[in-house]
């Protein structure tokens, strides 16, 4: 299987499709911006716009083995039609890039047999894709994304007071989201799921207060709250059954 599809080439797309054609892969990218199409090709990407939401036909995009889905879109409509399309096309394997925000935040430690907030409409995709059986479907939840020119420093700017100080810090670097994509791709892993999230777990005081200074701005302010409300996102399983080893795995480090 040499030919993948990522819908969706933007902060972790776009990278993401660009490593593979180092690799050797045929790589079909989208995005739902006209603009993007030159940026795409300049990476050697065979560019595509794509809408989920529009309810088109994406025959050629689809014309691969693998599709990586790294949109934000949580059109369950929309990715009802996208899963309809697929099953007719040659797409045999799927990765469904989800969120560890499916999490509730019950003060402890989460894994992926732990129960998830049915309200949100990222259960309920992930079981769309889950239950078909016309491709094999592995879903990752990322925990929060940083990396590169997402720094952490520049969040929560003009004053804005950071909540749950106390609370811990759940989040995963884009090298090692790419890394744990190839992967699953690598070891022909499939219907998984997987939390992906470094190993270090700092307060959120600490890591703002630490964040912010290595940028050389001024230390942020916090919210003063008598209930705390966090999650800590365990990534045991995809060490283990990947031999995953995070390449990011200080968040103190950034």
């Amino acid at each position: 299987m040499n030919k993948i599809s990522v819908l969706g080439c933007g902060w972790l797309g776009k990278p993401l499709a660009a490593s593979f054609i180092e690799d050797g892969f045929l790589v079909k990218g989208s995005t739902t911006s006209e603009d993007k199409i030159a940026t795409l090709e300049a990476l050697k990407i065979e560019p595509y716009l794509v809408n989920i939401s529009d309810f088109e036909e994406y025959d050629f995009f689809l014309q691969s083995d693998i599709l990586i889905v790294a949109i934000t879109s949580k059109d369950i409509d929309g990715f009802e039609n996208l899963i309809a399309q697929i099953q007719d096309s040659s797409i045999q394997k799927v990765i469904f890039i989800s969120s560890t925000s499916v999490y509730p935040r019950n003060n402890k430690v989460m894994t992926e047999l732990d129960e998830v907030d049915r309200n949100n409409p990222l259960v309920e995709i992930e079981n769309l894709f889950r239950e078909n059986t016309f491709f094999e479907t592995t879903i990752i939840r990322f925990a929060g994304l940083f990396g590169g020119k997402r720094h952490p420093g520049n969040w929560f700017r003009n004053g804005r007071a950071i909540p749950q100080p106390n609370g811990f810090v759940n989040m995963i670097h884009k090298e090692d989201c790419i890394n744990i994509i190839h992967e699953v791709i690598n070891q022909n892993c499939w219907n998984e799921t997987f939390n992906a999230c470094a190993n270090h777990h700092p307060t959120r005081r600490d890591f703002y207060i630490n964040a912010r200074g290595s940028k050389g701005f001024e230390l942020p302010n916090f919210k003063v709250e008598d209930v705390y409300k966090w999650k800590i996102i365990a990534a045991d399983k995809v060490m283990a059954k990947l031999n995953y080893t995070f390449v990011h795995d200080n968040l103190l480090i950034i």
